[in-house]
Parts: C-alpha cells; sequence; structure tokens
C-alpha cells in the first residue's frame, strides 16, 4: 500500500505536465495566426505589403525625383471567399505607375444578399520580392467593412512603390506587380 501512494503522486505529476503542455500549445496554436501577420507585415514576407505614412510617401517621392527611379506596371487582383455573397473587384486591371509617386486604384464590392455583412480583406503581393517595396498609405483592408444589403462601394487604395526598389538586384528583372485582396467575412460578424 505505501509504494502506491509515491506511484499516485507520479501518475497526476505526469497527467498535470501533459494537461499543462496541451494547454501550452493550445494557446500557442491561438497566437501564432496574429504573430506570423505581425511578422510579415514587419518584413515583407510571404507577399505582404508594408504599411506608410505621408510622410513616408513625400519622402520617397523626394528620393523618386532626384534620382529618376522609372516606371513599373501594377495590376489588380480581386476575390472574394466561396460563402461571402458580395461581388468585389478592382476598378482598373492595371496602371503604370511612376516608382515613388502616390498613386490611387479603386475597388468596388457589392453586398449581393438581404442583410448586412462585415468583411475583411486580406492581402498580397507577387513577385514576393516586390512586397518589402510595395507600401500602402491608405486602405480599406486595415478595417473591417460593412456593407448594407444590396450596398456598392468603392474602395481607394493609397499606395507607392519605393524607390529604393531599383537598387534590389532582386527586382531588376520586375516589370509587373500584382497587389491581390481576397475578401472573407468577418468572424465575429453574424
Amino acid at each position: 500500500m505505501a509504494a502506491a501512494a509515491p506511484t499516485q503522486r507520479s501518475n497526476a505529476k505526469v497527467a498535470f505536465m501533459a494537461a499543462g503542455f496541451a494547454l501550452a500549445m493550445l494557446g500557442l496554436g491561438f497566437a501564432s495566426a496574429p504573430l506570423y501577420r505581425l511578422f510579415c507585415q514587419v518584413t515583407g514576407f510571404g507577399g505582404t505589403t508594408m504599411r506608410a505614412t505621408e510622410s513616408d510617401a513625400a519622402l520617397a517621392e523626394r528620393l523618386a525625383a532626384s534620382a529618376g527611379a522609372g516606371t513599373i506596371s501594377v495590376r489588380f487582383d480581386a476575390s472574394q471567399d466561396r460563402g461571402l455573397p458580395w461581388r468585389f473587384r478592382p476598378a482598373q486591371s492595371t496602371q503604370q505607375v511612376a516608382i515613388g509617386q502616390r498613386q490611387m486604384a479603386f475597388y468596388t464590392a457589392r453586398n449581393n444578399s438581404d442583410r448586412a455583412i462585415t468583411g475583411r480583406a486580406t492581402y498580397n503581393v507577387e513577385p514576393e520580392q516586390a512586397a518589402p517595396w510595395f507600401n500602402k498609405i491608405q486602405c480599406f483592408c486595415f478595417t473591417e467593412q460593412t456593407l448594407q444589403p444590396g450596398e456598392e462601394v468603392r474602395m481607394p487604395v493609397l499606395y507607392y512603390i519605393d524607390p529604393k526598389a531599383k537598387d534590389d538586384p532582386l527586382m531588376a528583372d520586375v516589370e509587373q506587380v500584382t497587389l491581390s485582396y481576397t475578401f472573407h467575412q468577418a468572424k465575429d460578424a453574424p
């Protein structure tokens, strides 16, 4: 009987450690998506564009003007989750842009359902090596968008390509950059 008590304590200790490990793994599972998104936003990894301010854009314009940075084609792409009853499209298919100059592009979204729906856009840039140089100043993708039944809206994106892109050897052969968005229904929305 005396030998059973240490075995029970040992089993309880192992069970407690296993439960703690399972809870830690569950917590890491929930934290992994926000941490990965933050990593991608900071580094441009996975085609995630950079977020810029108006003063960043003004500096880029001055650098581009003094360096003669050239132009690049930007293609716009749009899609929505299969279960989201929206029509989401770019207003233009491409723009030829001066590197370093602020540009504005528009997307349109229409809620084809009979109820208000909140959506959130995810985005990326291809080719991947262009992502660190693609800067968005204002974008509908920074916040959730709620569309009323039948409502259609034009959503702007204010962006620029950093003139330092021309100094990046990985960008030497890049003639076109694709900005792609996918709308998803917000998880906490009804």
